[in-house]
């Protein structure tokens, strides 16, 4: 009966303190679910509007491209298509980053946004290539393009692309949200393929340039790989744990060099989870008579007010403390 009321405190002990860490974390920065995903309600449904009107556009322009020649409308449908397939991947993210950790996923699903992203950035210069490759050829010998069905088209999808960045402002948070932000820029693209579809098909109508059909599509295919390449080579440099671009590594030791007690600072690592989720790791050397749990607690505070890292491991170690150099 002694052991089994011992058992009891201490789990009362500890889920007590389980509690007190909880609401601090709370208290300091909200939680996580206030800065990543899962997205709020309305961050979700304005993901939705948006995806289920560029989806609808996105077709338009694709047989309305076959049907009127124009490759500038093909290849504003294969712009959009991307764009669609980027605001399908964030909700599936949504969805994943609401699965909890496990054991063997111990930072839950938050990476899946990665993943997608990187696969999203391969099929952008797939995309890009198959337009690039057809404008050649049509530079070649322009075909005639029924140019006024092309602009009526155009202008559908504009006027689509201006309804789905409404709904974004509207609905989602793209101020803060990196995710809401970045689908709201794929929809601005978009509305600037389609002006470029439209600028096409009245040199067409009025000049009888058909060249202006290929001329157009280089343009928006050099604009796909534009952002192809920063979207690969941005999560190419979060899959191999690079230190975030906002970020200066030097500025986050010197910052905690700072507090009164420190003496070092080694074996920092700074790294990106997912999309405005932060990681740190490093050892600080502190003066033995210094308040170790003093230190740790400023440390705490600088990093999450400086520079919002609110996920941060921190060993304090003090002269007795050996361990042989890491390897990173």
């Amino acid at each position: 009966m002694h052991l089994h009321h011992s058992i009891e405190r201490s789990h009362e002990r500890l889920d007590g303190h389980r509690h007190d860490h909880e609401h601090q974390q709370h208290d300091h920065h909200h939680g996580h679910g206030h800065h990543h995903l899962p997205l709020s309600e309305g961050n979700r449904k304005g993901l939705t509007i948006a995806l289920l009107i560029t989806a609808s556009i996105m077709l338009l322009e694709f047989f309305g491209g076959i049907a009127t020649g124009s490759l500038a409308l093909l290849s504003d449908s294969g712009h959009m298509l991307s764009d669609a397939a980027s605001l399908a991947l964030s909700l599936v993210a949504v969805w994943f980053a609401a699965k909890p950790a496990s054991p063997s996923k111990t930072f839950g699903y938050f990476r899946f946004e990665i993943l997608a992203a990187l696969f999203n950035g391969v099929t952008l210069f797939i995309v890009a290539a198959v337009i690039m490759w057809e404008a050649y050829h049509r530079f070649l010998q322009p075909p005639a393009v029924a140019s006024g069905s092309m602009i009526i088209i155009a202008i559908v999808g504009l006027l689509a692309n201006l309804l789905s960045a409404w709904s974004l402002m509207r609905k989602g948070d793209i101020r803060n949200n990196m995710n809401i932000r970045s689908a709201y820029l794929h929809v601005i693209g978009d509305a600037l393929g389609s002006v470029g579809a439209i600028a096409a098909g009245l040199l067409m109508l009025a000049f009888g340039w058909y060249i202006a059909d290929p001329i157009i599509s280089v343009i928006v295919s050099l604009l796909i790989l534009k952002s192809a390449w920063s979207l690969v080579s941005h999560t190419i440099h979060v899959l191999m744990e690079g230190t975030p671009a906002a970020l200066n590594r030097d500025d986050v030791r010197m910052e905690l060099e700072q507090i009164t007690g420190v003496i070092e600072v080694h074996d920092l690592h700074i790294w990106t989870i997912t999309s405005s989720m932060d990681s740190l790791s490093c050892h600080l050397l502190v003066e033995d008579h210094q308040d170790s749990q003093g230190i740790l607690q400023q440390a705490i505070q600088r990093l999450e007010d400086r520079f919002q890292i609110h996920h941060a491991t921190i060993q304090i170690e003090k002269s007795a403390i050996q361990h042989q150099p890491l390897k990173v």
